[in-house]
């Protein structure tokens, strides 16, 4: 049982015992991974602030085959979080990417993508104090990381290239439709979220952050990427309520 080391996230811990922690974390060597850290909630504790969440360490585990467990020896801080954590929607954001990040990736299946993602846009959030386009960027990406995302530029029924008008989507049909083959109940894609679409997918999250982004189109990202995650992990997001009300308050 050789002591691993790593660089890694933090996604949520969990008190355990009387002074033990769960931890999710992931990995960038090992994919993501579930751990207990003896004594973390004891006041001398070694770990101190290093499994907070979206806390990104160095980090020290044990793991065992016949485990679903590691134990986590050693924590070392490289960057933190917690300051950011102190505004509501600023910590409503990390928290939207955390939980879907330990929700979309399998155990022990590196993806330095995902990792990069994760820091990338909660450094965005920490930077800004915004969080609709940090988190449209990362659940588009997040999304098309996963194999989910359908073509941008044609409709899936019919072929015709996409063209000024909106287009119309569900997570229960695949691809993206055009007007004359959408169906009832479809979300609409507008052409200015459509545009954001495909300029997320090939520009990095500081430079379209300089645009002053309407929240229609950005908003519109959004619930469609978050329905598509849901779609394939079967169940409702527990911090997606949150997150839209939040937005809707900023419209």
């Amino acid at each position: 049982m050789p002591l691993k080391e790593s660089e890694a996230i933090i996604l949520r811990s969990y008190p355990l015992g009387e002074g033990d922690r769960l931890v999710s974390f992931l990995s960038r060597s090992t994919g993501r991974l579930r751990g207990v850290a003896r004594g973390a909630r004891r006041p001398k504790s070694r770990f101190g602030s290093t499994l907070e969440p979206l806390s990104h360490i160095r980090i020290w585990f044990y793991e065992r085959e016949t485990r679903d467990l590691v134990r986590i020896n050693q924590c070392e801080l490289i960057r933190s979080f917690l300051a950011t954590q102190r505004d509501y929607a600023a910590g409503l954001g990390l928290a939207v990417i955390s939980e879907v990040t330990e929700a979309v990736l399998p155990e022990h299946e590196p993806s330095d993508a995902a990792f990069r993602l994760l820091l990338v846009t909660a450094g965005a959030i920490e930077r800004s104090g915004q969080i609709a386009l940090p988190l449209a960027y990362f659940n588009l990406w997040t999304v098309r990381l996963g194999g989910w995302l359908p073509p941008l530029d044609h409709c899936a029924s019919c072929g015709i290239e996409f063209g000024v008008e909106g287009v119309f989507a569900s997570p229960m049909r695949p691809g993206l439709l055009c007007n004359n083959c959408r169906h009832p109940g479809m979300r609409v894609i507008s052409p200015r979220g459509l545009t954001l679409a495909r300029r997320i997918l090939t520009e990095k999250l500081e430079r379209l952050a300089e645009e002053d982004w309407p929240s229609a189109p950005v908003n519109e990202l959004n619930a469609y990427s978050l329905d598509l995650i849901e779609h394939q992990i079967e169940r409702k997001l527990t911090t997606r309520r949150l997150l839209e009300k939040n937005l809707e308050s900023n419209t």
